[in-house]
């Protein structure tokens, strides 16, 4: 049984979600002691933005939900000339959240309360990762943020203006969808890139092939092969560092496909995970040798977002798409192998992407889709064991092939399961 009017249950559950957004950032604003507001503050400021919502929608006066702001914004000039005695300034933080969490109140009177929780919870974080940010903000350099501005141009500007349409042979290209893979592959490198700048070398092996991997295993793989050449004594930790880089690309890959293509993600999972397993395996069993790590050096990675790079990628997904389309035509599934191992050798990102897209247009079968992605890994592990045998040595191969095959090993056993 109800306790509760039925004409008022919208009205509490939209105030309850209004207290329980002030709760939930007045909690963070709490714990400062340079904080000019506190918990009783922002529920109350949260539920006084709904109630001025209503009252303004009820009454036919939207003009109401202003004059709230403008009573918060004159309260929060007073509290500061009280308090103007004090020789530090502590900033306008907490005022921009009082706002904002007043704006947020009032949205979820308008029936915007999920995207009121969500944007409640994104300004937490943004105000309880306050010493991260700055120190984020302070190794940042131009070329980073060059680097972010840049992807912004990729995903906001370029990518809306595109046509959502099929051309060419095989009705194989769509514009907006080959710059959407430019894009999910450019986010996904730019976070390992600005990752790997934020680290430096002093956190350790480990960190460096896992942001290393998501940035660019071929650039990690060949700088610590060379590092091995160069420095006999750190020749295992560039074989940990090249084999966490190596795990890291199906990890990355993963989570591509599980994005891009949901119905491939079953099969895709249990291949990978056959071969992650067998690769964090062998890590950890020469995980003794990273507290020994020298100096690394940082991987010579080229910044993902550049539109020259970008635009490479973009041609020559469009092209691996295109041949795939005719070979499998002209060939059947074994056409679609062929492109996968030939492509895959250089770059398994273009060949994984064509093999899901074509996938998604019904144009590969479900299990021709799984061999031509584990194909695609194993071409380009391969020649990353090239590129480690012919740069690194014997040295270096003998410690970083037994984990690099195992993960190949791992890739092949999870195809024949599946």
């Amino acid at each position: 049984m109800s306790f509760v009017v039925p004409e008022l249950a919208v009205p509490v559950e939209a105030f309850a979600t209004a207290l329980g957004i002030g709760l939930l950032i007045g909690m963070e604003r709490e714990r400062r002691p340079d904080s000019a507001a506190g918990l009783r503050t922002f529920s109350l400021v949260s539920m006084l933005g709904c109630l001025f919502a209503m009252l303004g929608e009820r009454s036919g006066a939207p003009w109401l939900l202003a004059v709230g702001l403008v009573v918060i914004a004159a309260s929060m000039v007073a509290s500061n000339f009280s308090s103007q005695q004090e020789e530090q300034y502590r900033g306008f933080t907490s005022e921009a959240a009082i706002i904002i969490t007043y704006g947020l109140g009032a949205a979820v009177w308008m029936g915007f309360a999920t995207l009121a929780v969500m944007l409640a919870i994104t300004t937490t974080v943004l105000l309880y990762f306050k010493a991260e940010l700055k120190q984020f903000s302070e190794k940042t350099t131009p070329k980073d943020l060059n680097s972010i501005l840049q992807f912004a141009v990729l995903s906001l500007v370029i990518l809306p203006i595109l046509p959502n349409e099929s051309f060419g042979p095989y009705d194989a290209i769509n514009p907006r969808q080959v710059w959407w893979m430019v894009v999910l592959i450019s986010g996904l490198a730019l976070a390992g890139y600005l990752a790997l700048r934020v680290i430096g070398a002093r956190h350790g092996a480990a960190l460096l092939g896992i942001f290393g991997g998501l940035a660019s295993s071929t650039a990690t793989t060949m700088m610590f092969s060379r590092h091995a050449a160069e420095h006999a004594h750190l020749v295992r930790m560039s074989a940990i560092v090249i084999l966490i880089a190596n795990v890291m690309v199906m990890v990355r890959l993963g989570v591509i496909a599980g994005i891009v293509a949901p119905g491939l993600i079953g099969p895709i999972a249990i291949v990978f995970a056959c071969g992650i397993v067998p690769g964090v395996v062998m890590a950890l069993y020469g995980w003794k040798t990273l507290s020994a790590a020298g100096d690394l050096p940082m991987p010579d990675v080229k910044n993902p977002t550049e539109l020259k790079t970008a635009i490479s990628f973009g041609l020559l997904y469009a092209i691996v798409l295109l041949a795939a389309a005719w070979l499998q035509d002209i060939a059947g599934s074994s056409g679609l192998f062929i492109v996968a191992l030939v492509s895959g050798l250089t770059d398994a990102d273009a060949s994984v992407l064509s093999t899901l897209r074509m996938f998604n247009l019904e144009r590969v079968l479900y299990a021709d889709a799984v061999v031509a992605v584990a194909i695609a890994l194993l071409a380009n592990l391969i020649f990353k064991i090239g590129l480690v045998i012919s740069i690194g040595g014997s040295n270096l191969a003998r410690h970083a092939l037994p984990g690099l095959l195992a993960i190949g090993s791992g890739l092949a056993f999870g195809l024949l399961l599946v």
